[in-house]
């Protein structure tokens, strides 16, 4: 899926295929997989006897279409966003064992 800014505007989301765009004014100024990807993350966590333990957790994640424009604009770093999301999380847990 490609981004196409008019004159540095977002202007429409191109399906893949054949498209024909006004080049001195229209840009492909970036490209998205609608793919699933897989993220490994390595998470430490407490048990309930008290005993610090490693976890690998595989994140599988996709772009939605209708969320495409946020996933461009909104999200600097994607992948890392969810590392950190997912060590947030094996933190709150640990509270509550």
């Amino acid at each position: 899926m490609g981004v196409v800014e008019d004159l540095g505007q977002f202007k429409q989301l191109l399906d893949p295929g054949l498209h024909c765009i006004f080049w001195p004014l229209s840009n492909i100024v970036g490209r998205m997989s609608l793919r699933i990807q897989q993220l490994d993350v390595l998470c430490e966590t407490k048990t309930k006897d008290n005993v610090f333990v490693q976890v690998g957790v595989a994140v599988q994640y996709r772009v939605l279409v209708d969320g495409a424009y946020d996933a461009y604009y909104r999200l600097t770093d994607p992948r890392n966003q969810i590392q950190s999301y997912g060590k947030l999380r094996n933190e709150k847990s640990i509270l509550f064992f």
